[in-house]
Parts: structure tokens; sequence; C-alpha cells
């Protein structure tokens, strides 16, 4: 059902991972993008629960990051070539400040994997996000860092908090 999710995924993960990215060598980057993918495919699940939201984002475009440069601090990076960056157009604004959100916030992301519509695989597909072990929470420090991604979770931390307290009958 999400299949079509993937590009958006995809590019909001890269784009956190790029803002916020792994010390320690090729090990933590793929144990930082592991993290910062359950946290984003989660939040893209959220925003976009059926078929059709899905459909919709796919055929007239996610926003792009150009709030998320400013307020990260990246502002105006790659203009000199359009095809470098061009992916920067499928980033989900909206699902990165959740993502965010869920990587800064245990009992948020607790909340936020129960919402989905099929919670049973969640315990399996998420564990990184849910339960991070020492060498997922080294990888990602940055990633994880309240205090670092507050600017980009506090953009729609309510919208959260709201979609949440709809229950999962609503966001499935």
């Amino acid at each position: 059902m999400h299949e079509d999710l993937s590009p958006l995924i995809a590019a909001t993960t890269h784009w956190l991972t790029s803002a916020y990215p792994a010390s320690g060598g090729a090990l933590a980057a793929a144990l930082c993008e592991v993290q910062a993918r359950q946290a984003v495919t989660v939040a893209a699940w959220l925003r976009y629960p059926t078929p059709m939201d899905a459909a919709l984002v796919t055929m007239a475009g996610p926003g792009g990051s150009a709030r998320l440069d400013w307020v990260t601090g990246a502002d105006g990076a790659g203009t000199e070539d359009p095809d470098t960056w061009a992916w920067r157009t499928w980033v989900d604004e909206v699902v990165a400040s959740w993502a965010a959100c869920l990587l800064t916030d245990a009992e948020l992301a607790d909340r936020a994997v129960d919402a989905l519509a099929d919670p049973s695989a969640a315990p399996v597909e998420f564990r990184r996000l849910l339960a991070p072990d020492d060498s997922d929470r080294s990888a990602a420090a940055l990633l994880r860092h309240p205090d670092l991604l507050s600017p980009v979770a506090g953009l729609h931390h309510a919208e959260l908090l709201t979609r949440l307290t709809l229950g999962p009958a609503l966001a499935a």
C-alpha cells in the first residue's frame, strides 16, 4: 500500500542523514540511516495513510526541503548544479518534522507506531526506532539529539500530536 511513498521516504531520509550525519564510519552511517528511515516511514504512513493520499502526494509533490534547509542553516545549498540537488524536491517537510519528533521522543514514537494501520509488524519492523541499543544511539547521536533537532521537530509537532489523538481508526 505504501510503495508509492518510496521516493518521498528515500529523499526525506537522505535529507535527515545529511543534516544530522553519523559519526564513526560506514557502520555508524548505516545504523543512522536505518533509524532515520524507520522514523520517516512511520511519519509518512501517518501523514499519508491511504493509497489515495499516497497517490495525491506522488502526483502533486511533497514540497521540497527549502524551509528545512533555511531552518537548519543550509539555505541556498547546491544552487550551482540543479541535477545534484533534484532529490530535494521529494523531501516532505511535515514528514521530516514528524520523524524528528519520533527520533527525539521515545514515548511519542511508541504512540505513532501504535497508530499505524497494522501495528502487529511494528516491534520487528521498527526496532531501531523504538528500542535503539547503545550502538544505535552512538551512531545517531546528532540525529537523536533533542536540542539539535528542535528547530525541525517544532515545525509540525502540534500537527503530529493532533494526528495521534485521532487514534488508529482515523490513521488507518
